[in-house]
Formats: structure tokens, C-alpha cells, sequence
């Protein structure tokens, strides 16, 4: 099958050619450096699918476009699929498959790094040192061992992470619309949001972006946690409103800040801005703060993930082509 790959790096390309390679080389596969948009989509011109990734934009207009020059799948290289009009797919008739687990772990461990990382000042200390600079004014931090670690969403990333927090000795508690028995026989408790905010010494976010958890954190939110707290997102950018958050950090309110994810980050993460001046005000404002840590969008960066990812992908396309149905499509059924 012709597949246009939008959004691609070098890394993608490594590991999408070695699946493809390992199942025979069944697709042939177009990669195009550009994000999708609407005024991109007609670079899919020719293809019968189109890989997509977290911060393409797949929107009614694309997917129009797509339907319009024979394009019967929309394969995500991702497990979230907010960035895609499902409404308009369902009604065009284009197939949404994603990618629904890849490697927990990878999150869940870069996740415990930002802890750590912020905890200690490792990223304060790490520049210190190189500037000839070895005191540790300002530099303290916390033991885990006793401290309660919030966690809001207990998918397979969120039972990692409460492995991870209560292998260092923390009391984990937990917010999920579908509490699991299961992550409750791990030594977990399970208790609403409001009593998750006021209670935890750490917040770490690992849900989806609906309309339900859109600015989850907000002013509200950040006014119902414990002064000092750490808040950690490696979920998705829009969980948090990062105008709640600047000032919930000025108010010391909010004592430490992880962010592997950003709402606005489409046009700032995956690539070098190195020698440009960034024109978002707010994440600039961001950067600014000694106690925040702000990483691109990376806690899936391992070989093991970008593997599985590729492999999931590649098997969503190759069972729709010889099926009709991908492995993992996303349902649009209650969409009619």
C-alpha cells in the first residue's frame, strides 16, 4: 500500500523502513517532513493511507481532502487521537487507527526523572558545576520514602508510575473515572480529584485529552493543592492551563513544575528553534522559573517504543489492506 508519512525525522524513518523490512516490505512509504494541515494534505496525493503523528492536524478540512484523493485510513503513529475530527472521518469514510500501548514504561520512567531531576535540582546543579560553581545553596531537596504521590489516570503509563513511586517508599493515591482492583491490590487508593489536590506532595498526570480533563488543572485546581507542591504532565499539553499554572508557580503555591508536554507546543516541539527568538510569550514566561523543568515531548523516546510504535503502525495499515479493518481502529460509532 502507498503511504504518505507526515511529520517525519531521521528516527522515524529508521524505524518505520526496519518494520516494513521485517514484514516483507508489503508498503511502500513516503515520508514528508512537513506537519499535516489542510494546506498540506494534498501532498498525500497518490497514497491510500496516511501516517499522522501527535501534533499533525487532522481536521475536517485535511480529512476532506484526503477522502477527495482516495485516502481510506489515517494510521496514527500515537495512542491519543484528539488531534483527529472524528465526526468528519466517520463521515467521509476514512479509517482512524492509533497506536494504544507502546511502552508504559518509557513515560513512566521519564516521568520519576523529572521527580528526581526537579527534587534534587539535578538541571541547577548540572550547570553550576560546569560554570566552576559548587555550593549547594539552593539546592535542597526531599526524601520520597513517606510522601504521598497523586496520580490522575490509572491506564498502563499510571499503574507504571505507581509501581515506580511505591518501590521508592511513597503512599500512592489515585483518580480514575474506572477504578481496577487490580492497581488497588498494588497498595493504590483510589479517591476523587479534590481530595487527590489537597492531599499529595507530588501530582502526576496520565490521562487522555477530552472535554472532560481540558484544563484539568486550572486556577481552581492549582488553589486546592498543598502549597509547595510538584506538579508533573506527561500526558497531554491541554490537561493543564499553563496560565493557572505561571501563577500558581509566582505564588509559590506550585513548589516545582515537569512539563513534557505543552498546549501550544505545535509549533515549538520536533524541531531546532536554537537560532530563532521563540514568540510565545507564555513559554517563555515558563523558562524563566528555577524550578520548572521543561522537557519536548521525549517520555516516549526510547528504541524500545519507537519499535513497537512503528511495528503497531505498520500492522495497523497491513491488516487493513488485506482485511478492511485495522487492528486498532478507533471507534466513531457513537459519533453517528
Amino acid at each position: 500500500m502507498d503511504v504518505a508519512v507526515f511529520s517525519t525525522k531521521p528516527y522515524d524513518r529508521r524505524f518505520l523502513d526496519a518494520a516494513n523490512a521485517a514484514g516483507g516490505g508489503k508498503h511502500r512509504l513516503t515520508y514528508l517532513e512537513a506537519r499535516l494541515a489542510p494546506d498540506t494534505a494534498v501532498l498525500a496525493r497518490g497514497a491510500r493511507a496516511v501516517c499522522a503523528f501527535v501534533n499533525d492536524r487532522a481536521d475536517a478540512a485535511a480529512l476532506e481532502a484526503f477522502a477527495g484523493m482516495g485516502v481510506r485510513l489515517l494510521a496514527l503513529r500515537s495512542a491519543g487521537f484528539n488531534h483527529v475530527d472524528l465526526a468528519a472521518a466517520r463521515r467521509l469514510g476514512v479509517t482512524v487507527a492509533r497506536v494504544p500501548a507502546y511502552s508504559p514504561e518509557a513515560v513512566a520512567e521519564h516521568t520519576a526523572a523529572m521527580i528526581l531531576a526537579l527534587n534534587r535540582s539535578i538541571h541547577r546543579a548540572y550547570n553550576r558545576v560546569r560554570e566552576g560553581n559548587f555550593a549547594l545553596d539552593g539546592l535542597l531537596g526531599f526524601g520520597l520514602k513517606g510522601r504521598t504521590v497523586g496520580i490522575v489516570g490509572t491506564g498502563r503509563i499510571g499503574v507504571a508510575v505507581a509501581q515506580t513511586m511505591l518501590g521508592f517508599g511513597c503512599r500512592v493515591i489515585a483518580q480514575d473515572p474506572y477504578p481496577d482492583a487490580a492497581v488497588e491490590a498494588l497498595g493504590v487508593t483510589y479517591t476523587g480529584i479534590p481530595e487527590l489536590l489537597a492531599a499529595s506532595d507530588i501530582i502526576t498526570l496520565h490521562c487522555p485529552l477530552t472535554p472532560e480533563t481540558h484544563h484539568l488543572i486550572d486556577a481552581d485546581a492549582v488553589r486546592r493543592m498543598r502549597r509547595g507542591v510538584m506538579l508533573i504532565n506527561t500526558s497531554r499539553g491541554a490537561i493543564v492551563d499553563t496560565r493557572a499554572v505561571i501563577a500558581g508557580l509566582k505564588l509559590g503555591q506550585i513548589g516545582y513544575l515537569g512539563l513534557d508536554v505543552y498546549e501550544e507546543e505545535a509549533d515549538l516541539f520536533f524541531q531546532d528553534l536554537s537560532g530563532k527568538v521563540i514568540q510565545d510569550d507564555i513559554f517563555a514566561r515558563l523558562l524563566t522559573f528555577p524550578n520548572v523543568l521543561v522537557t519536548a515531548h521525549q517520555a516516549f523516546f526510547t528504541a524500545e517504543a519507537l519499535t513497537a510504535i512503528a511495528e503497531t503502525t505498520l500492522a495497523n495499515i497491513t491488516a487493513f489492506e488485506e482485511a478492511g479493518r485495522a487492528l486498532h481502529e478507533v471507534s466513531t460509532e457513537k459519533l453517528a
